[in-house]
């Protein structure tokens, strides 16, 4: 300002003199005032002309070179250039963080979509897209209730209630295949609505199957307890021989021993369920395995098979098992071997082949596979043949005294140990039940 003024004052001061000097002595007072006033005229001119460079630099968003760099304008385009300046970073910081919230949106599991007052869709990430089969090059701007059809989610969005969310079918829902998704709407701004979508069909179906095994569980349990409440109140009531007294004794303990296996193999899945995963530091020798296995098979063919009839046809076939250890948990591998075989024989009717193999693979794996002659499995059944308390045939299965878990654990056990368990059957021929540990659990012993 200070600069400003001076630079005023010596114009008007050249002025003043040039017009004294330029007429004669007597209009000296007249020269000296329209020189004063010119030189005032020509000031405010300049002035203005430097002013308006500034105006139109300005207008053209300060992105030419600075008109003027000295005196008060100097100072103005300065002032402003560095306002332009920290707009400019202010901008693209700004730009950068909304592009990193939409990127942490667009990576978000659940579907994110924003409508406007109208309902017509603003923006969307992709798995609100892919949950509501929307392209969304194409559908921006369109309404939502065009694009989704299910005439749940068109009575949630007309009655205008978003309290709660509202399941429809997914774009991929199939009756084979079914997928489920939940909507529900928060309304923002001015009339604006966020609609927020998740995934929940693992959820329904861990929910069904958590109520399945609940009844599952029941049942099992409620029908020996049936039983004996029932053989306990004879005993109690009736006058009985020694004879029919040792009768129902058996067929009680035989109960019990049903629900003793049940609760035996309830808890052996929860354990998998929590335990941490076997390490590669416990080696357990195949043969030790392989022997228990066998005894354990043959000791129950012997049980189940009544002495009047011909006995199952046992082969146990296995090679290099002297040589081989098995890197995991000894109880668990045991176990899976141990269940396959038994659900074998009790399957296989007397006088059936069942066929036990342990095999040493190419690729360094071992696969231990049981093969029977019993009544097979239809192929729509073999999906879910490894499903808590899945049967084929109830009947049959309290039969032969199975839990309908111990396929349910060897799933688990051969998963546990990264290994992969396959099952082939022909209806009315036979099953082929087997598993294979990877090569890194394997180890051959030098001779």
């Amino acid at each position: 300002m200070l600069w400003r003024f001076l630079t005023f004052v010596a114009c008007l001061l050249a002025g003043a003199s040039l017009g004294a000097i330029a007429l004669p002595e007597r209009l000296f007072w007249q020269g000296a005032c329209t020189g004063l006033l010119l030189s005032a005229l020509v000031w405010f001119c300049l002035d203005l002309i430097r002013g308006l460079s500034v105006l139109h630099w300005l207008q053209l968003d300060g992105v030419k070179e600075v008109p003027v760099r000295w005196g008060l304008w100097g100072h103005v385009t300065d002032r402003i250039r560095r306002l332009l300046r920290q707009h400019d970073r202010e901008k693209q910081a700004g730009a950068q963080r909304l592009q990193q919230f939409l990127s942490a949106i667009q990576a978000s599991p659940n579907g994110v979509l924003l409508l406007d007052a109208e309902d017509r869709i603003e923006w969307c990430n992709e798995m609100a897209a892919q949950h509501l089969g929307i392209e969304i090059a194409r559908d921006l701007a369109q309404l939502i209730g065009n694009l989704v059809r299910d005439p749940d989610f068109s009575a949630y969005l007309h009655r205008g209630q978003y309290e709660t969310e509202v399941v429809i079918a997914g774009r991929d829902h199939r009756p084979n295949h079914p997928v489920r998704i939940s909507l529900q709407m928060f309304p923002y701004g001015e009339g604006r609505r966020l609609l927020l979508t998740r995934d929940i069909t693992a959820i329904e179906q861990s929910e069904a199957m958590r109520r399945d095994f609940v009844a599952n569980v029941s049942h099992e349990i409620r029908t020996p307890l049936t039983v004996l409440a029932g053989f306990v109140e004879t005993l109690q009531t009736l006058p009985l021989t020694a004879l029919e007294r040792d009768k129902y004794l058996g067929l009680m303990s035989q109960q019990a021993q049903r629900m003793q296996t049940l609760v035996q193999d309830l808890l052996t899945l929860s354990r998998l369920e929590g335990s941490p995963l076997p390490t590669h530091q416990e080696w357990v020798p195949a043969l030790t395995l392989w022997q228990s296995c066998e005894a354990e098979g043959r000791a129950l063919s012997a049980m189940l098979v009544p002495a009047e009839e011909a006995a199952h046809a046992m082969v146990f076939e296995a090679d290099g098992l002297e040589t081989c250890e098995v890197a995991g948990s000894r109880a668990e591998l045991q176990s899976a071997m141990s269940n396959l075989v038994s659900n074998a024989i009790r399957y296989t009717p007397a006088g059936g082949r069942v066929h036990v193999a342990w095999h040493a693979l190419p690729e360094g794996q071992v696969e231990f596979a049981v093969t029977d002659t019993g009544p097979g499995i239809a192929p729509e059944h073999i999906p879910r043949i490894t499903e808590r308390f899945y049967r084929v045939d109830r009947s049959r299965s309290r039969e032969t005294g199975g839990t309908g878990l111990g396929l349910a654990i060897v799933k688990h056990v051969v998963q546990r140990h990264g290994g992969q368990l396959s099952i082939q059957s022909v209806l009315g021929q036979g099953s082929r039940f087997s598993f294979v540990l990877p090569a890194d659990r394997v180890h051959q012993l030098q001779r």
